[in-house]
């Protein structure tokens, strides 16, 4: 049965090395039959979250920017994937933001099960990755119907095309899509 998949493309440069890794998932879950709609941050407006808590009577947050569109994209969508480069060995601050932003997904039914995280970082250690995982899993342990379902780490790469040079990751990516 098709699912709907929502990929969340994270970096503020363009041909990035995490939106190289989103493309491949979604070249991946497209030729598994699922539905996938890519939303990219580059070139979004996010405000911070204000903290006001709203959002858990309405379900809706008060700020008016792109936020309210993906976060809705997100409650309705069977898989999200997050696409980030890591800096500072967490995940970057647009996801962040989003992440905060999407507070009103707390109280609401929301549909997905399956979250994935898609990560790029110039530092050759896959353990830089930890920080930028445990980051996503906290968020998600404030949704206890979903889970982590796979993280891929693009390792070693700084410039933007340089994933291209790791066919070994952007396959990974790729199936991890298959799968989803």
């Amino acid at each position: 049965m098709p699912k709907s998949v929502l990929i969340i493309s994270t970096s503020p440069r363009k041909n990035s090395n995490s939106d190289a890794l989103a493309e491949a998932f979604a070249e991946g879950a497209r030729a598994a039959g699922h539905v996938v709609k890519k939303v990219s941050l580059r070139d979004k407006t996010l405000n911070f979250c204000k903290g006001c808590l709203s959002c858990q009577k309405t379900l809706r947050c008060v700020q008016q920017d792109d936020a309210w569109t993906i976060v809705q994209d997100m409650c309705h969508a069977d898989v999200v994937c997050f696409a980030t480069p890591v800096y500072y060995y967490a995940v970057c601050g647009q996801l962040k933001t989003l992440l905060d932003r999407a507070n009103p997904l707390f109280p609401a039914d929301y549909a997905f099960r399956d979250v994935y995280l898609l990560a790029s970082a110039a530092e050759d250690d896959p353990k830089a990755m930890d920080g930028a995982v445990s980051d996503l899993e906290g968020w998600i342990a404030c949704f206890p119907k979903s889970r982590l379902a796979g993280v891929v780490r693009g390792t070693g790469v700084t410039a933007a095309g340089d994933i291209q040079k790791r066919p070994d990751v952007l396959q990974a990516s790729r199936s991890l899509g298959e799968r989803c």
